[in-house]
């Protein structure tokens, strides 16, 4: 173990005696180098206020010099916080006596993490309350917003913690201050479900407002199924509107059909949204007029009457689908809870053995998604993935039967087809939203996954290749040309053809759809276009990155050099595919003569020249020299 290492670990685990033997003998400089050098991303006296140790932070700050502004990435539940100050890390952990110290010796009250969370905020987090109030009676900004425009108020409203709540209020902390998605602290605590905070926002001035998805407190707190939010709220007749309350009603019914599986609480919220609606000391709201019926509700219409409300009792799926109808109203498609529920309710019939409902469902739910959304955004790449699995495992399982007895059925290729079409389209409108974005400033990551996606589809859809010119044949060569044409690359520059090749392009599954390599995926991407000869970030051909990832997949070598891939050329580091296989009896078995042309072998003969010959060779084939 280095001393980087000893050292960060004393400081983690508190041990101060051990910390001393390591750093008392050195030199200023070299314990100055010490205690400021990060190990998992954390400097000493960082996880030493993670940890509160506070004879250690005392030990780092006031004799080794350590600088008590240097952050850190830390781990709190689960999630990594990059870019922690020293005071942060004690304030969130609940050190009080380490966040004295530290303010004592000068921190900035106010520094923030990489999500510019401050001290205050992290201390609301976890309901700290001496601690908030040592920081704010020092100085500390009770308005400093996180990356996300979340304040401390809405932090300790969505937590819960009352007392911090009514401190911060008493500081005239902005009640109605919204963050960036439109959301205030009254949303925050309708959706957490503390009433006795809401009361007092309501005191203090807080207004019905509505978010970016046009939700106010109110449906926040249907949606989550805050019941006694709910009936506290539609009970205040000057803050709530009688269409307000009836949608409210309604849509807190479908939170109880599909979040809480209880039909009866469900049909009686129902029934009360539909006396409202005919009351008699007021005009009758209808209902909007009916949309048009679609496949994946099972053609379901809106109950409009009050008398039809019984009859849903005796067929629940009708019960199911009306709940998906009713949020589908309120909430608008570009709510995430519409297509949540969609998917959510698929996956349900997914696991009775009903994949065509399942299958059905989530396609309306990934159409709603790409028609409201930006492309490759995450909830998009979730329902494509869950394509991928559901088609893997109907792959893998096919025939046998599920624990309801159901046998699982074929998948079938217009639904492959139906998915895949709409993946390219996913990647093609990611291409282009990323290519207005200058190179040095691109994140490909969320691109990367879309074409993982995109290419196990394509696998799966070239498992069994429909007959050539046949009409089926026909349609999925378009969509693999289509795919190939838009020219996208991963985050290592490599085209659809070369990702097919690299191991890190897979997906992990125990089913065979999850395995990506296949010979019919490669000879269906060459015969759409796929250049085999093309290179990556790193001068890698589909044919190196196979030696590198299959190496004893030499069908897959064969189909690329059938198709002009050269088995000579080199990579950024002189490597071949020969050089790479390292095996010779495998690599004999190719017939590597077979693939070695004249031009090849005159190429060759040109490098080792170096750059005596080469510029006497026309412009066009310079490239093609230089892959030799």
């Amino acid at each position: 173990m280095d001393f980087k290492s000893a050292v960060y670990i004393a400081a983690r685990d508190g041990k101060l005696k051990r910390l001393k033997v390591f750093l008392e003998h050195r030199d200023k400089h070299e314990v100055g180098q010490l205690v400021s050098a990060k190990t998992h991303g954390a400097t000493p006296l960082v996880m030493a206020c993670r940890n509160g140790h506070y004879d250690v932070a005392e030990y780092l700050i006031e004799k080794c010099g350590a600088d008590i502004e240097q952050p850190g990435s830390v781990v709190f539940d689960g999630e990594t916080i990059e870019g922690a100050p020293p005071l942060w890390c004690a304030a969130a952990a609940g050190h009080l006596a380490l966040v004295k110290l530290l303010v004592k010796r000068g921190a900035r009250l106010n520094s923030t993490t990489t999500t510019n969370s401050t001290p205050l905020r992290a201390a609301c987090f976890d309901g700290h309350f001496e601690i908030v109030k040592f920081l704010v009676q020092h100085g500390a900004d009770i308005e400093a917003a996180n990356r996300h425009g979340h304040t401390c108020l809405m932090i300790a409203c969505y937590r819960g913690h009352i007392r911090i709540a009514k401190y911060l209020l008493a500081l005239k902390a902005d009640t109605n201050r919204k963050s960036v998605k439109g959301n205030t602290a009254l949303h925050d605590c309708a959706e957490a479900g503390s009433l006795e905070i809401l009361k007092i926002l309501l005191e203090h001035g807080a207004r019905m407002e509505v978010d970016s998805y046009g939700m106010t407190p109110l449906l926040a707190a249907a949606v989550a199924g805050r019941t006694h939010i709910v009936e506290h709220l539609i009970g205040i007749p000057h803050l709530v509107n009688r269409k307000e309350r009836i949608d409210a009603l309604e849509l807190l019914g479908a939170t109880y059909v599909d979040k809480k599986r209880d039909m009866i609480l469900a049909l009686e919220y129902w029934k009360r949204a539909m006396e409202e609606r005919y009351r008699g000391d007021g005009p009758v709201i209808e209902k909007p007029p009916r949309p048009p019926v679609v496949a994946a509700y099972d053609y379901a219409q809106e109950v409009s009457e009050p008398e039809r409300l019984d009859e849903l009792l005796a067929d629940p799926d009708e019960m199911r689908m009306q709940a998906l109808v009713i949020r589908e109203r309120i909430l608008g498609p570009a709510h995430p809870d519409t297509s949540y529920y969609i998917r959510y309710r698929g996956a349900i019939y997914a696991d009775a053995g009903k994949f065509e409902r399942c299958i059905e469902l989530w396609n309306y739910a990934l159409d709603m998604q790409q028609s409201m959304l930006e492309p490759l955004n995450p909830m998009t790449q979730s329902s494509l993935f869950s394509f991928i699995e559901l088609f893997s495992f109907m792959v893998g399982e096919e025939g046998r039967q599920t624990g309801r007895g159901r046998r699982i059925p074929p998948v079938q290729r217009a639904d492959l087809m139906r998915v895949f079409t709409k993946a390219v389209m996913e990647v093609r409108l990611g291409k282009q939203m990323l290519d207005k974005v200058p190179k040095c400033d691109r994140d490909l990551t969320n691109l990367n996954r879309i074409l993982i996606i995109t290419l196990h589809l394509a696998c799966l859809l070239t498992r069994e290749m429909p007959q050539v010119g046949s009409e089926e044949y026909v349609k999925l060569h378009r969509a693999i040309h289509e795919l190939v044409r838009i020219k996208a690359k991963d985050k290592g520059g490599r085209d659809v053809l070369q990702m097919t090749h690299n191991a890190d392009a897979s997906i992990t599954g125990s089913y065979p759809g999850c395995k990506l390599t296949s010979t019919q995926l490669t000879t269906a991407l060459l015969r759409a276009g796929s250049d085999p000869t093309a290179t990556d970030d790193e001068g890698n051909t589909a044919l190196h990155l196979t030696a590198m990832s299959h190496p004893w997949r030499t069908d897959l070598a064969t189909v690329l050099l059938k198709a002009g891939a050269h088995i000579d050329a080199v990579n950024s580091e002189g490597q071949t595919y020969q050089t790479l296989l390292d095996d010779k009896e495998r690599y004999d078995s190719l017939n590597p003569l077979k693939y070695t042309s004249l031009m090849c072998l005159a190429a060759r003969v040109i490098r080792r020249t170096a750059n005596i010959l080469i510029n006497r060779v026309p412009w066009h084939l310079h490239q093609f020299v230089i892959q030799h």
